[in-house]
């Protein structure tokens, strides 16, 4: 997992792979755009522009990903983000191969993020995460989830 905020990705320490998809999202005024999908090059790279209420932590399960690396960047609102270690989910449930996710109900040594608007977060495949959790109360949150294929190093 990795965090920072969009006006300093640089100093993130991001790989290159990274800042291009980013900024390939970020160009496209994600902030301005409706919910949906939108591709940015093919199944390899694409966004998800999402507008909801967030929701209690216990209320939402953890989800994993195999195929593509996950950039979370809140665009407005506040919202927490429930994470753990590669190999910390349990209580998993069916695999979605088609749409590369999986839910569990728990996850060992659980650590909590708390993002605001212009901050992102970078989960790896098979690190699990529980995004759109609230802080105190439920709000309304505006994000965009790119979606960058992963290939393996070598």
């Amino acid at each position: 997992m990795i965090t920072g905020n969009i006006q300093h990705l640089q100093a993130a320490g991001l790989s290159p792979s990274l800042i291009a998809a980013i900024d390939r999202a970020l160009s496209l005024a994600p902030a301005k755009l409706e919910p949906g999908r939108y591709k940015l090059q093919g199944d390899r790279l694409f966004m998800n522009v999402m507008q909801f209420v967030t929701q209690r932590p216990e209320e939402k399960q953890a989800e994993l990903h195999r195929r593509y690396i996950d950039i979370q960047i809140l665009l407005a609102g506040e919202e927490q983000i429930y994470y753990g270690e590669n190999g910390s989910a349990r209580e998993c449930g069916d695999w979605h191969e088609s749409d590369d996710y999986q839910l569990c109900r728990t996850m060992t040594e659980e650590q909590c993020l708390t993002l605001t608007a212009g901050e992102f977060v970078i989960f790896m495949p098979s690190e699990p995460h529980k995004p759109g959790c609230s802080l105190t109360a439920p709000q309304e949150i505006k994000k965009v989830v790119i979606k960058l294929e992963f290939a393996e190093p070598g």
